[in-house]
């Protein structure tokens, strides 16, 4: 991915950054949506939506993909068993991607922001269904990507807030809530977002 590439070279200051989208967001798709920011430079920025869930369950890929056989997708422990995979966005939907904690290394794996990583291969999913995976990890499925300057012209036109990502907030679970705790982590009251700044 070459935004990524050329970002890792060069990061942005986005990079490892939450964007939350607007109430006046144009765009339906991102509608109250928390992205994370894993690549940005002047070509471009690349990101994954982590407040929203596919209805495909972890087990599903991992036995479409050859990982496991169905019978070892039912033994599989439940943590593991109920790892969400989420909609990361638009871009390339069938494409995986781990967001992770830099416990777990391999050539493929991308450093994003102090202590997180992103890896796109098949291993990763692997050393997960093994419990040999990172400590903190989550999963999506397409991503989220804006051409040379498209985001910073969003921020200016307040499409977005956007805030340091704290681990407690990027990794847990709770996707429901996700978008209200990250306001309220900000300080942001929600009845005041229209008249809010693009940035904080």
């Amino acid at each position: 991915m070459e935004i990524f590439r050329d970002a890792n070279k060069e990061t942005g200051f986005l990079n490892g950054q939450f964007l939350l989208a607007m109430p006046g967001m144009d765009d339906s798709r991102f509608a109250r949506s928390v992205i994370y920011v894993c690549a940005h430079s002047e070509k471009g920025a690349m990101g994954l939506i982590i407040n929203r869930v596919q209805d495909m369950e972890f087990s599903d890929i991992l036995v479409q993909l050859g990982v496991l056989d169905e019978q070892q997708a039912i033994m599989m422990p439940e943590r593991t068993r109920d790892f969400l995979v989420r909609n990361g966005g638009p871009v390339e939907m069938r494409r995986g991607f781990v967001l992770h904690s830099d416990d777990y290394l391999t050539d493929s794996t991308m450093p994003v922001a102090e202590e997180i990583c992103l890896t796109g291969t098949v291993d990763i999913l692997r050393a997960i269904s093994g419990g040999r995976g990172p400590r903190k990890a989550l999963m999506t499925l397409g991503y989220s990507g804006w051409a040379s300057g498209q985001l910073e012209t969003e921020i200016a036109n307040n499409g977005w807030l956007t805030c340091e990502a704290p681990q407690e907030l990027l990794f847990d679970t709770d996707i429901d809530s996700k978008y209200d705790r990250i306001l309220a982590y900000m300080g942001v009251d929600p009845s005041r977002l229209a008249s809010v700044a693009g940035h904080a």
